[in-house]
């Protein structure tokens, strides 16, 4: 997937007024309509403006890209980084169904369904009668937030930097950030949201102010991987503790565990630590997967009691192989 330059689709400066974006996107637009068009790939240059009018007409998400692109140039191959848009505070906005249909695989990966943008910021547009009734109240705000996966299994309150932005009067770009003190309730699951009531944009006319929806995302564990309240992780074990048997202590969020490796265990076995995962009315599981490691012979004595071991046992680990070849020659 390539990189887009949505400043350089509307031949804009990075540093563009919300106005200078609008006329450009406007002239251009006029200049590529398939209706009216005689360029070849009008209908094809369309929608890149489109696109790119998307994102740079938006404050949030022109933020959240400005971050993003600066270390990519166009044409570059391009997957974006995990978390990438995680502290960025978004409102309602967004957009339909139907415009997202015209946009490509790189503003999917960015803004798309399931990133937290589609639709309006995770909960979809309101009908025109809705959003009047609820006028005067302040628009929800969304945000995706990074946490440890120790923060799941004891709770924690931590502090927060959410980042959005804003028209200025000159039409530039306004940065802000704000902090927030946000208890991680003990048990949360990745994706699951947390509502801070009244965080949102404020209400006009004296209503009241909108909602902000955390989302909780897990950061990456150099030890554990998670599915829903499931957990999994490698455990180093010597060739003796798989062939002998073993009990070998497992540090978890939790607290360590012994856990018992059974004798005649093969590398990839995957043990059950059950209700070892993260907390909550249904706890999940942790599964345990062995992973054999082995000393290196950079020493006689080990080195020797390698050639013993294979005298000994007559360990043949191909067996299968000596068969095909027989086979073969016959």
């Amino acid at each position: 997937m390539e990189f887009k330059d949505y400043y350089e689709v509307l031949g804009v400066e990075r540093d563009a007024t919300q106005e200078e974006i609008k006329r450009a996107y406007r002239k251009l637009a006029r200049k590529y309509h398939p209706d009216v068009s005689q360029e070849a790939d009008a209908e094809t240059h369309f929608k890149s403006l489109g696109e790119a009018y998307e994102v740079l007409k938006d404050p949030e998400k022109r933020t959240a890209y400005d971050q993003l692109g600066r270390n990519w140039q166009a044409g570059e191959d391009f997957r974006p980084p995990p978390d990438w848009d995680s502290g960025f505070e978004f409102s309602g906005g967004g957009y339909t169904q139907e415009d997202s249909a015209a946009f490509s695989d790189f503003f999917e990966s960015l803004f798309g369904q399931g990133r937290g943008f589609h639709g309006g910021g995770f909960e979809g547009r309101a009908s025109a009668g809705a959003r009047r009734r609820s006028s005067m109240r302040g628009e929800d705000h969304h945000a995706k937030v990074t946490i440890d996966l120790e923060d799941a299994y004891r709770g924690a309150t931590r502090t927060l930097t959410l980042q959005s932005a804003q028209w200025d009067a000159a039409g530039h770009l306004e940065p802000h950030q704000r902090t927030l003190k946000v208890r991680i309730p003990k048990g949360v699951k990745q994706g699951q949201r947390i509502r801070l009531s009244g965080q949102g944009a404020p209400g006009a006319a004296g209503g009241p102010a909108g909602d902000l929806f955390l989302e909780i995302e897990f950061a990456t564990h150099e030890r554990f991987r998670v599915d829903g309240r499931d957990v999994t992780l490698d455990l180093p074990v010597a060739p003796w503790e798989l062939a002998l048997g073993a009990t070998v202590t497992v540090p978890l969020p939790e607290g360590a565990v012994d856990l018992k490796v059974p004798a005649g265990s093969a590398a990839g076995r995957r043990l059950r630590l059950k209700g070892r995962g993260i907390p909550g009315a249904s706890p999940g599981d942790c599964y345990v997967v062995l992973k054999a490691v082995q000393p290196a012979a950079d020493d006689e004595r080990i080195a020797a009691a390698y050639r013993q071991l294979a005298e000994v046992s007559g360990f043949d680990p191909r067996p299968e192989w000596m068969d095909q070849s027989e086979g073969d020659r016959s």
